[in-house]
């Protein structure tokens, strides 16, 4: 393979991770939102919580997948 070439399956595995953040990044802040409207019921801070891992786990998986990306671009194989 040349040194110059993108790897497609490191790549693939980089959009995955992305896509998987794209879905934290719209779940933790409806979670927020649903949480903040209902102050008053009992799963009010199982769904605080919920919302506040979904929304760390989202930055963690948008620098996790953007530097898969890069690894994937630029990284040269020592084969």
């Amino acid at each position: 393979m040349d040194a110059d070439k993108t790897d497609k399956d490191v790549l693939v595995k980089g959009l995955k991770i992305m896509s998987l953040s794209l879905i934290c990044m719209f779940f933790g802040p409806s979670l927020f939102y649903v949480a903040g409207i209902n102050q008053d019921k009992p799963l009010y801070i199982p769904i605080l919580i919920a919302a506040g891992v979904l929304s760390i786990l989202a930055i963690f998986l948008a620098f996790k997948g953007i530097n898969t990306i890069l690894d994937s671009i630029f990284k040269k194989n020592k084969s």
